[in-house]
């Protein structure tokens, strides 16, 4: 089931001074490798966690109608904006949002039908033939969980520390165990 962002956050969860705070960097030669930083670390822990840190829209595609749910991975889930989905001619119709409920709470959030609803009977292309059209993340910076934040200040850190690729041995094992332990209750499982 590919998942592709159509709007990424337009915010990042840490700001360029509280990134230089934590890097005891004061001048400003390095902001903008910082602010790269920041953005990869977020983008790392996003993928690894299955979460949106903060609010970004996504479309999560399928090729054929599922047999209960649809659970959709990135949280947490704000909305739902639309479920579409293409007949065997390439027809784009709507499903009615009446007839499903979209679950916020759980996590992930996902989609479930109304009792007495079905999934439509029609036949699906043979690729891609729905799609689910979502807003994932927290909708300030300071909602970002804090052990998430702290896993994103330990790798600007390790990369500020570490420009180059080097065998760096144990203290490399350090930081992926660090920043690992500090997502491990943030993750969002999947099971299949």
């Amino acid at each position: 089931m590919p998942l592709k962002l159509i709007t990424p956050p337009t915010s990042e969860p840490l700001s360029v001074a509280d990134a230089k705070l934590h890097c005891r960097v004061d001048v400003v030669d390095d902001d903008l490798l910082i602010s790269a930083w920041i953005k990869a670390a977020r983008r790392y822990i996003e993928r690894v966690s299955n979460r949106a840190l903060l609010t970004q829209t996504w479309e999560l595609w399928r090729d054929a109608w599922p047999v209960g749910d649809i659970d959709l991975w990135r949280s947490p889930l704000q909305s739902v904006t639309s479920v579409k989905y293409y007949d065997d001619n390439d027809v784009e119709s709507t499903l009615a949002a009446n007839a499903y409920i979209v679950d916020t709470i759980e996590e992930p959030g996902r989609i479930v039908l109304k009792t007495g609803q079905t999934w439509p009977s029609t036949t699906l292309r043979a690729a891609n033939g729905m799609v689910v059209r979502f807003v994932a993340g927290w909708t300030v910076a300071g909602d970002v969980p804090e052990p998430i934040r702290q896993a994103m200040y330990l790798l600007v850190g390790h990369w500020n520390e570490s420009r180059e690729a080097a065998a760096l041995g144990a203290v490399s094992r350090e930081i992926a165990f660090s920043v690992g332990a500090l997502l491990n209750n943030e993750r969002v499982f999947r099971f299949a």
